[in-house]
């Protein structure tokens, strides 16, 4: 890791579930729109080393437009890490509560 620069990971495990082809695509987008971070993917985890100045945010804000275009966003949200080692958002399944009425 270089002195300019800082790493975030983005856990992709429920998302490669439901198909890899949204995991290789998320990768494309996020490379489109913000060109100046670099991606490494590691099975189910996304490495992206991006520049001091961009914020954490700016990368939960693409994921979100991503899943909203691929009309995913009904079923998954970016999250962030509880680990503390680890900077970065687990891309999860939205929890839905069923109510039924009587």
């Amino acid at each position: 890791m270089n002195e300019e620069t800082k790493q975030i990971f983005i856990n992709v495990k429920d998302l490669s579930f439901r198909s890899d082809h949204f995991v290789v695509d998320l990768i494309r987008y996020l490379s489109e729109a913000l060109p100046q971070i670099k991606i490494i993917r590691d099975i189910n985890e996304l490495e992206i080393e991006a520049p001091l100045n961009l914020s954490k945010r700016i990368i939960r804000l693409r994921i979100r437009k991503y899943l909203y275009k691929k009309k995913l966003d009904g079923d998954y949200r970016p999250i962030s890490y509880i680990d503390p080692e680890k900077d970065g958002y687990i891309v999860k399944d939205k929890k839905l509560a069923e109510i039924t009425y009587y």
